[in-house]
């Protein structure tokens, strides 16, 4: 396979198109590569006894999602069910969401079907559905939901931030006493079975826009941005490329990281983009072994994995430049 891909090289393969390399993203967000420091694990450790959801700030790229897949992993319970919150997002949509318009043609078509043919359970109504015994809501369950006995979940609601102010506002007592009712269904009140809780994680940009009534029912922790040695150990945790953290190109490649970090860039670099940058220039062929300032070619060539804007273009390329030139 020849890099670059773009334009085209002459090889191709025998149905003329070019052969690109496969690669699956969710390695770079493993579980099993996640390191969370010891205020994070206090404050999980504390939701955990108290039964209360976890809110976690922090900057983009600092992991805030990935925790609630290691904690669901550490905890036997497999993936988290996500909810990803939207600008348009209502309290009802964490638990499910209803097709009237599906219903009423339906209805107008003659056709006689109940409102749970056009109901979707989502993260937090499945996660109570999954709490209880299958003969408790089974009049309830979809055809095709698998339901194999109560269990816990671990329930991912991802930038909460985003949603208007009266999402938090509209779920103080579901998040509280999670449980809710369905006005479709004869305003059915469906409630997490206590010895089964599902694990409530929230992450936001900013504790800014969440009202003190829902904080208040939050565990919190802000997630610092890794610096020093910690920011090594989680690259060399995600990259499996680096055998040796002590490796020219990934030792030069975290000093110029923090360099732009430093500089004052309108959109400062995260860890998530660290760790793409990397792998990219392995993929392109740099040498582990050798320092990043004898390979500039490269790294020109991927400055894109890390740069997000446009004013910051042409002062990242001053900033490398000077880093280069550096004694």
């Amino acid at each position: 396979m020849t890099y670059p891909f773009y334009p085209a090289p002459l090889k191709r393969l025998a149905d003329g198109t070019v052969p690109l390399p496969a690669f699956d993203r969710t390695q770079m967000h493993e579980a099993t590569g996640y390191l969370p420091d010891k205020g994070l694990v206090d404050a999980v450790n504390v939701a955990l006894l108290l039964g209360q959801p976890l809110l976690l700030t922090g900057e983009p790229g600092t992991g805030k999602t990935d925790l609630a897949y290691h904690l669901s992993h550490t905890l036997g319970l497999g993936d988290p069910l996500k909810f990803e919150t939207k600008s348009n997002s209502a309290a009802r949509d964490l638990f499910y969401t209803y097709d009237a318009v599906g219903h009423f043609r339906a209805g107008q078509a003659g056709q006689a079907a109940s409102a749970l043919s056009f109901l979707r359970w989502n993260a937090l109504g499945e996660a109570i559905l999954r709490s209880n015994e299958k003969k408790a809501v089974e009049s309830w369950l979809p055809t095709g939901f698998e339901h194999t006995g109560a269990k816990r979940s671990v329930v991912l609601i991802d930038e909460i931030d985003k949603a208007p102010r009266d999402f938090p506002n509209d779920l103080l007592n579901e998040v509280e006493h999670l449980y809710f009712r369905v006005p479709e269904l004869g305003n059915e009140k469906f409630e997490a079975n206590p010895a089964y809780r599902p694990i409530l994680v929230l992450t936001s940009n900013s504790e800014k826009h969440l009202p003190e009534a829902f904080l208040r029912r939050c565990i919190y922790y802000d997630i610092e941005f890794p610096t020093g040695q910690r920011l090594v150990d989680i690259v060399f945790n995600r990259v499996s490329k680096f055998k040796d953290e002590n490796a020219a190109l990934l030792v030069e490649g975290i000093s110029l990281f923090e360099q732009l970090r430093k500089s004052g860039l309108r959109k400062a670099p995260a860890t998530a983009e660290l760790i793409g940058w990397l792998t990219a220039l392995h993929r392109m062929g740099a040498q582990l072994d050798q320092p990043l300032r004898a390979q500039s070619e490269k790294l020109d060539q991927s400055l894109s994995a890390l740069i997000k804007n446009k004013e910051d273009q042409e002062a990242a390329k001053t900033i490398v430049r000077e880093w280069i030139n550096q004694d």
